[in-house]
């Protein structure tokens, strides 16, 4: 299993564990609170993909946009999901370590 499934193995994990924000109002609003990290679709729109990346450097947040909206999507087990925000440290600690791996 290489380090991108397991990370998205772990967006499903945190999913269950209510760890995640979706929608994109919701994801701007708690991008205001600092070591976030962002899931953007390889795929999203480029309005979309601005924004969130202007905010992210902003308020200091991490963007991961390595997968697509289907992937997104089969991780959560929800439908035509494009941006995810995870808030949890110690996934987010965990995610960072298989990204640097």
């Amino acid at each position: 299993m290489n380090n991108n499934q397991k990370i998205l193995n772990l967006l499903g994990l945190a999913t269950r564990a209510r760890k995640i924000v979706l929608g994109e109002e919701f994801v701007m609003n708690s991008m205001k609170t600092p070591g976030t990290i962002v899931f953007l679709a390889t795929d999203a729109g480029a309005n979309i993909t601005k924004k969130i990346h202007n905010r992210a450097l902003t308020y200091n947040n991490k963007v991961i946009d390595l997968f697509t909206t289907d992937e997104l999507s089969q991780a959560i087990g929800k439908q035509n999901r494009k941006v995810i925000l995870l808030d949890d440290k110690g996934f987010i600690k965990k995610i960072n370590e298989y990204l640097n791996a």
